[in-house]
């Protein structure tokens, strides 16, 4: 039995590609920083964790080792020596053994296949999700990686099958899609972002162009959005889609009506851009809306978490940029008009926090409150700490929205919540709202 290493495996895309090594008799081992609900999953998948990263953990015999990015903690270094840094990875560079980063791995899988990439700035894992439950138990059923788990993949974020179609959310940060090479590609909308590593606009376009060139069959783009019609190419097959039709070969077709279970126009746009694949593929229009109205959610995205003691519900969202946050709240708001909604909302970097601070103040409207406890920190700089604080985010958003508190850290934060729960009963949705830590909470308040 051949062994693989995987090393921060609480990523979630990182814990796919090792649930495909597992799938095909690998023996698997990782480790991570922290113990977490994934990771008791993980072990009962056969799937050894070790926390922390010390060298002992890697075995000699080890035949490759896999990493994820977010090992790159320290911007002011090289990757080379953000990599060196970790003592596992020293171990398998002295042993010899073969080490590669989560997109190279994921490349290895899926350029033999026909690819099926759903990138963009928002909502890949609703439009990746949606996609599988499209094709599965299709004649080929695809397989699947997705940054997220889906409760109709038994909660997982994987499915494999020896078929030819294997669907993946492509992520753009740093250019690390650009190791794929696609049948389809699916481009939900382009904002720009990560500007830790992105010049500018053209420079966050430059890749999308390039993915696009890699692409060996269509492109499937959202005409709503201008940044996407930028990447117009009359030399490309591609596929407009816009609110009520979709275009290809100068062909309009109006899209069916669906019955979705989830709310939001931005979940129903994603659902067209399911559908549009679903016809590239010749599958039937029965077919495609049955199983796109099956879908229900998927972890961190609009969750229902569980309804509380108090009989407020809990609900959890990955959003942690502006245009996500809005049209999420906007669409809980929309659903539950009788209920305040309770925000608790943890930033994710500080120097993410900085670039797109004027849009936070506008992005919130829909909360009727709402809670600051921490900002999480990932890859940033020291002068980026110290200039955004919490209390200096929390005074920015006061400006315009009068009930930001600031928790003060997030070990309070559960206290703060079940307080507010006992004192309103039966009268809120309570969003925990990240791409951090904060939705550990879910546990200590139910």
């Amino acid at each position: 039995m051949k062994k693989v290493f995987v090393i921060w495996i609480g990523w979630i895309g990182v814990s796919a590609v090792a649930r495909y090594y597992r799938s095909i008799w690998f023996q698997v081992s990782w480790s991570d920083k922290a113990e977490s609900g994934l990771l008791d999953k993980l072990e009962n998948e056969w799937i050894r964790v070790f926390i922390w990263h010390e060298e002992p953990n890697l075995s000699d015999d080890t035949d490759l080792v896999i990493y994820s990015e977010a090992i790159i903690t320290k911007p002011d270094l090289s990757k080379e020596e953000n990599l060196m840094a970790n003592p596992i990875l020293t171990k398998a560079k002295k042993l010899w053994i073969r080490n590669i980063s989560y997109p190279e791995a994921l490349a290895e899988i899926v350029n033999s296949k026909k690819c099926i990439a759903v990138s963009g700035t928002h909502w890949k894992s609703t439009t990746t999700s949606m996609l599988w439950i499209m094709l599965s138990w299709w004649e080929t059923d695809a397989s699947v990686v997705v940054w997220t788990q889906v409760p109709q993949l038994d909660n997982s974020n994987f499915h494999y099958w020896k078929w030819e179609y294997f669907v993946i959310e492509a992520c753009e940060y740093k250019r690390s899609f650009l190791k794929y090479n696609p049948y389809i590609t699916v481009i939900t909308n382009i904002e720009l972002d990560h500007l830790d590593y992105y010049k500018d606009m053209e420079d966050y376009l430059s890749a999308f162009r390039s993915m696009q060139d890699q692409t060996s069959w269509c492109m499937i783009l959202n005409w709503e959005d201008e940044n996407c019609l930028k990447l117009r190419d009359s030399s490309k097959k591609q596929v407009f889609v816009h609110e009520k039709h979709f275009e290809y070969d100068w062909k309009k077709t109006d899209f069916p009506e669906f019955n979705l279970q989830v709310p939001g126009s931005h979940i129903e746009f994603d659902a067209k851009l399911a559908f549009v694949v679903g016809k590239m593929l010749s599958l039937d229009d029965g077919f495609i809306v049955g199983k796109l109205d099956s879908y229900k959610w998927a972890w961190r995205r609009s969750e229902i978490i569980k309804e509380t003691s108090n009989w407020n519900i809990l609900m959890s969202d990955y959003g942690h940029h502006p245009t996500e946050i809005r049209l999420t709240l906007d669409a809980i708001k929309e659903k539950y008009k009788e209920k305040n909604l309770f925000v608790v909302f943890q930033p994710h970097q500080y120097s993410r926090t900085i670039e797109l601070l004027d849009s936070f103040k506008t992005c919130f409207d829909s909360a009727d409150s709402l809670m600051i406890p921490d900002i999480y920190f990932s890859r940033d700089k020291r002068e980026d700490v110290e200039f955004m604080t919490t209390q200096r985010f929390v005074d920015e958003l006061n400006e315009k929205y009068i009930s930001v508190v600031n928790w003060n850290w997030l070990e309070h934060s559960s206290e703060i919540i079940r307080d507010y729960d006992k004192k309103n009963p039966a009268s809120s949705v309570i969003l925990l709202l990240w791409a951090g830590n904060v939705d550990d909470l879910r546990n200590k308040i139910i």
